[in-house]
């Protein structure tokens, strides 16, 4: 199943609460985006469910190794086109990092892997 934009807004900022605090709950996910606890428990559902997270017993959320791996890929589009509208576009990095929020859901594989090639030169 592709997963859809909104689930990988979570996982991303599932693996940078956890980066951030050691631990991810619902609530933290909630705080950080502003959503309902219930939007955050119907969307955690659906992300355990097709085997992106594990639910502890004490409500921690735990990426799952294929959880993880698309957290990161994410997370690495939004750093790597950040950077591309900022420092090769000179966009402004409030407006860059906006915009690389929503770029990163759609940019094909070819286009990111040459705008990460120039970021990297």
């Amino acid at each position: 199943m592709i997963i859809q934009e909104s689930g990988e807004n979570y996982l991303e900022t599932i693996l940078l609460l956890q980066k951030r605090k050691g631990y991810v709950r619902s609530i933290d996910v909630a705080a950080e985006l502003n959503f309902s606890k219930a939007s955050i428990s119907r969307a955690m559902s659906i992300l355990r469910r097709e085997d992106y997270i594990l639910m502890e017993a004490d409500g921690n959320i735990v990426l799952t190794e294929r959880g993880m791996a698309k957290a990161q890929s994410v997370l690495e589009r939004h750093l790597v086109i950040t950077v591309f509208l900022q420092k090769i576009l000179g966009v402004p990095y409030e407006i860059a990092d906006r915009d690389a929020c929503r770029i990163e859901h759609i940019i094909s594989p070819e286009t990111f892997e040459s705008i990460k090639a120039l970021v990297n030169k």
